[in-house]
């Protein structure tokens, strides 16, 4: 495709056309294309197009600017809640006419464990306090993960464990307390309305790269060795003879 002919901001979706790109499920794709903003975290929206100036009373455009965050590689190894790195500036010594310095505000990070009933597992993950409201919000870690979006997620880990979690609902492992039945049924029942079809499972929280290489994976075929095909050949050709000559 001539690239050159299109903006730069057209190639990511124009790639997504053609190759193999063009061949993945589209329920990826459409969870690719899906534009849903995050929630606001670092910053309040205002929710309107004009509000008064309570010093002058006049009528006054305002706009609802979100505040940049950077996620360094270490959010999406734990659950950071959507918070992340805000860089700006500070006055040296408090004093607004001294010269300003870059800063970074970067959040406060805390160890815990978490229990998963679906995965019968204790695990350690880094997090905020932020996490530990929105856990305390869900009722629970699985419904925590399982409730998120990507959007509000930004943590492969946490997409990888809903990925995990939304496959064994939808296997019903039976693996999950196996000398307690009435245990295991009475969880995959609990976190029933979070079931999807185990093919779109699947493909829940895989990058870009990581679903290429899947759908490499599942169309790929071992080679016909030569000897085979010319065996074959020989065979159908020595069959047809005999039904000539018969």
């Amino acid at each position: 495709m001539p690239l050159h002919r299109y903006a730069p901001r057209l190639w990511p979706a124009l790639r997504l056309r053609e190759g193999i790109c063009a061949r993945l499920p589209q329920h990826y794709l459409a969870s690719l294309q899906d534009d849903t903003p995050p929630t606001p975290v670092h910053w309040r929206p205002l929710g309107v197009s004009y509000r008064r100036n309570p010093r002058t009373g006049q009528r006054e455009r305002v706009q609802d600017v979100p505040v940049p965050v950077y996620l360094p590689p270490a959010a999406h190894e734990g659950l950071w809640g959507g918070e992340g790195w805000i860089r700006g500036f500070r006055y040296a010594r408090n004093d607004k006419l001294s010269t300003r310095l870059p800063k970074t505000w970067k959040p406060q990070l805390f160890e815990r464990q978490f229990y998963s009933e679906i995965l019968d597992a204790t695990l350690t993950i880094t997090v905020t306090m932020r996490t530990l409201d929105l856990i305390d919000e869900a009722y629970g870690f699985d419904f925590y993960i399982l409730k998120t979006p990507k959007a509000d997620m930004c943590s492969k880990l946490g997409m990888d464990l809903k990925r995990t979690m939304l496959l064994r609902l939808a296997r019903r492992d039976p693996k999950l307390h196996p000398d307690d039945p009435a245990k295991r049924e009475a969880i995959y029942n609990k976190y029933r309305e979070f079931v999807i079809p185990e093919e779109e499972a699947e493909w829940v929280g895989l990058s870009l790269e990581e679903a290429i290489e899947k759908q490499r994976l599942l169309e790929k075929k071992d080679p016909v060795p030569l000897f085979k095909v010319y065996a074959e050949e020989l065979v159908n050709q020595l069959k047809e003879q005999a039904l000539q000559k018969q």
